[in-house]
């Protein structure tokens, strides 16, 4: 198991340290909002990533690798969430978070964090292609690709809530008006540019 267990965990740990939309996510609602929101961030993410899991190892993940019409059908719906929370930092940015304060309450950010990641098919085709190379023989595939799951989870928890930590100290400088006008603008074109290359995005 260790000859599995020790190249799988250093492959997920170079993967989830590769910036991506969730990275752009927890920096921003860390650095805008609070800690508490950027963990349920956190947490509706790795959630996400819990949910793809079971898909995978029920069989459901190979739908999304032989059938083109539900790959296409999650994409789109994808890169329209995407495209739909960064055209609204860029149509309106924010300049002051205290005139937002019904907004904020009102904004579940676990789901926020849950939908952008299931709403991505290129997730479940990464399990769907990555994880059968470290299942072994003579073992159960569902609670083994489970087990690869989870231990993906924690490592992804642990490092965005690595981030959430480090931003803390500057957030108090990252709050001024112009600062916070200009991050939802660019964390918005950033948006839009992976839901454009989600678009763009095969089987």
């Amino acid at each position: 198991m260790l000859e599995i267990l020790i190249p799988y965990t250093i492959a997920i740990v170079i993967l989830t340290i590769t910036p991506g939309l969730d990275t752009t996510l927890i920096i921003r609602t860390a650095t805008l909002e609070t800690r508490q929101k950027a963990f349920q961030t956190a947490l509706g993410i790795n959630f996400g990533c819990m949910v793809w899991g079971i898909v995978v190892a029920c069989g459901l993940g190979a739908l999304l690798a032989t059938s083109e019409l539900a790959f296409n059908v999650l994409k789109w719906i994808g890169a329209a969430y995407l495209a739909w929370l960064g055209l609204k930092l860029l149509v309106k940015p924010r300049s002051n978070l205290e005139n937002n304060m019904d907004i904020q309450r009102t904004t579940n950010w676990f789901l926020k964090g849950f939908f952008c990641n299931i709403l991505n098919p290129k997730v479940g085709l990464f399990y769907i292609t990555f994880l059968p190379q470290f299942i072994p023989k003579d073992v159960t595939p569902f609670i083994w690709i489970m087990g690869l799951v989870a231990i993906h989870v924690v490592l992804g928890f642990l490092w965005l809530s690595i981030l959430i930590v480090m931003m803390q100290p500057i957030s108090r400088f990252l709050k001024q008006p112009k600062i916070v006008r200009c991050l939802d603008q660019i964390t918005g074109a950033i948006f839009l540019l992976f839901a454009l290359k989600l678009v763009m995005s095969k089987r």
